[in-house]
């Protein structure tokens, strides 16, 4: 057996002891989500503050919804209109973060009821304990109207929401070497006592051809690709929304991006260290929408609208009322539309089952929609 001492890294002794029991070679796929998920160890499930403004707050990164409510209340707009259109009364959010994203879109939906109207339900569906802890502190004062849930449920009904999801999903390392395709996985490395990366061949490859001959290092999405096939079999009623970092396929498997997307975040800072300190710092991967949109078609779900964050928000009303807040409230909450910010780098993809989906547009996408470029 290796040796199981607690390492300086929360996770790496789970990841040691798969290794063993795997006879020394885990894809990286695993290794991810040991890191992330491994219970009390990976970096979802220790119950840190991951989520704030800077690095004097302890956390880690940015979300949209920390950076300013004014995120969720715009989202809220698109929400609202999706429930009233398909005739749903719910919200299922997944991972859910701290909870401020539901609190925003709760607190607008709340305040835009019409009196005789029905409350709407909000469902979460979180894996982290630690995390589900943190929302229902933040969640309390809407009581009964916010359920938990650890795994999909059979059948949804309502609007799907998620804010940073896919990227967290593990993914799958191909290496390209010398003209031959390779899975990129981790093995121990005895004399150096740490993680090492391993390469062995294999019949996978990304999902279009890379134009070169030089050596290529990307990711491809089956976890994400999976779980969106999944929710567009229990969608019945209603759309889905999802919101990431991303990029249409013939932007994410461009020659020029020969190290791929792969990223760790701590402190607000990223580094491409990714065996270092596993579940002491996040791991994400930019999403592939390419591959979402089909991943959702092969489950029946027709493409309501693609595009930039920037676009979509600035579509449904994030602007409205700004020129009357305080300076500090709207500069934050530009940095959700700029460019140079999330404005460009993050994307939104909304899916529906095709009898939720016809006669209206999605008001996110009234303008600057670019599905044809997926």
């Amino acid at each position: 057996m290796p040796d199981t001492a607690a390492p300086a890294a929360p996770a790496e002794s789970a990841v040691r002891a798969a290794l063993h029991a795997a006879g020394g070679w885990l894809p990286f796929e695993r290794v991810m989500a040991l890191a992330l998920y491994a219970p009390g160890a990976g970096y979802y499930a220790r119950g840190e503050a991951i989520f704030g403004l800077a690095p004097g707050d302890g956390s880690d990164f940015v979300t949209a919804p920390v950076l300013s409510p004014r995120f969720g209340a715009t989202l809220a707009r698109q929400v609202a209109q999706a429930l009233a259109t398909t005739g749903t009364g719910a919200v299922w959010e997944f991972g859910a973060g701290n909870g401020a994203l539901a609190a925003q879109v709760l607190a607008a939906l709340d305040a835009a009821r019409p009196a005789d109207a029905a409350p709407v339900a909000y469902h979460i569906v979180e894996l982290s304990g630690a995390l589900r802890a943190r929302q229902a502190e933040r969640l309390a004062a809407w009581g009964e109207r916010v359920t938990w849930h650890e795994r999909l449920p059979d059948a949804i009904e309502g609007v799907v929401i998620g804010n940073e999801v896919l990227d967290a999903m593990p993914v799958v390392l191909l290496h390209r070497v010398g003209g031959r395709w390779h899975e990129r996985g981790v093995a121990w490395d005895e004399d150096a006592q740490r993680l090492v990366w391993a390469d062995r061949p294999t019949d996978r490859r990304p999902p279009v051809a890379i134009e070169g001959e030089h050596d290529y290092l990307t990711e491809i999405h089956p976890q994400a690709e999976a779980f969106v096939r999944t929710v567009g079999e229990r969608l019945r009623r209603g759309a889905a929304f999802f919101i990431d970092y991303g990029f249409p396929e013939h932007e994410y498997y461009h020659p020029q991006r020969a190290m791929g997307t792969l990223m760790t975040h701590r402190a607000h800072r990223a580094d491409a260290d990714v065996l270092a300190d596993l579940g002491a710092k996040d791991i994400t991967a930019h999403v592939n929408f390419t591959g979402i949109a089909l991943a959702a078609q092969e489950a029946g779900l027709e493409v309501l609208g693609y595009t930039s964050q920037g676009r979509f928000l600035l579509n449904a009303g994030l602007l409205d009322g700004l020129d009357d807040a305080p300076l500090p409230e709207r500069a934050m909450a530009l940095k959700l539309v700029h460019e140079h910010e999330m404005g460009e780098l993050f994307k939104v993809i909304g899916l529906a089952p095709p009898g939720s989906s016809r006669g209206w547009v999605p008001v996110g996408f009234a303008h600057g929609d670019r599905t044809h470029t997926l």
